[in-house]
């Protein structure tokens, strides 16, 4: 069942990125599913399974005869940096972003360096100063490691952050790091059930300073 928001107050928030402040499905599965094509996967069945994870540990874990992961994962990264059709914000994060103190918040996301800030340029999106992506981490989500560096790079402990995420593997990976989460539900399809406070976006919110910390606060 799902909880209200926090009403406790935080040192920093870790984002996600891809399905959490900017919409980048269309994209990713029109690439994700013509690689699909190609490697003779049922593509229906193939595409729920992909977001918020690594290229490489998605590929990885196929154990497709023949199929180099890191190959692989660097073919459909070019794939994916040339279409960027259909990425937008998800509402309001770019005013939540930008109000936000730049050493108080950081993008943990599982996608290269590179694709992120091309996502998040076509979306219009500020990038943070601080930023995990696929690169600084052997494990990615849904291991805790991505957001555990994210905290300590902020010089923050991660028990005193809010992870906004979407995905399953995000979730699991916050959870395991001993966050708070906060689940955005802007692109799910259907109703979801979990233990943490759900918003649809980002229209509302606000991030009140409070001395040291950042407390949510949301209209309606």
């Amino acid at each position: 069942m799902t909880q209200p928001l926090p009403t406790r107050g935080f040192a920093a928030f870790l984002f996600d990125m891809d399905g959490t402040i900017l919409t980048s499905i269309a994209a990713t599965e029109r690439c994700w599913g013509a690689w699909a094509r190609r490697h003779g996967l049922d593509v229906e069945a193939f595409l729920p399974t992909i977001h918020g994870q690594r290229a490489i540990d998605t590929i990885a874990r196929l154990n497709l005869p023949g199929v180099d992961p890191i190959a692989e994962a660097h073919d459909l990264l070019q794939a994916e940096m040339e279409d960027m059709g259909g990425i937008e914000a998800i509402a309001g994060a770019s005013a939540f972003l930008g109000a936000l103190p730049p050493e108080r918040w950081a993008i943990v996301t599982s996608a290269p360096r590179d694709l992120a800030l091309r996502r998040l340029a076509a979306a219009g999106l500020p990038p943070s100063a601080t930023m995990i992506t696929a690169e600084d981490v052997t494990r990615g989500k849904p291991a805790p490691d991505c957001f555990l560096l994210g905290a300590e790079r902020l010089g923050v402990d991660i028990r005193d952050c809010a992870v906004f995420e979407d995905a399953p593997a995000g979730i699991k990976a916050a959870e395991a790091s001993g966050a708070s989460v906060v689940v955005i539900t802007a692109l799910h399809t259907h109703p979801v059930d979990v233990p943490h406070a759900t918003l649809k976006g980002y229209d509302g919110l606000a991030a009140a300073a409070d001395g040291h910390v950042l407390r949510l606060t949301a209209k309606g």
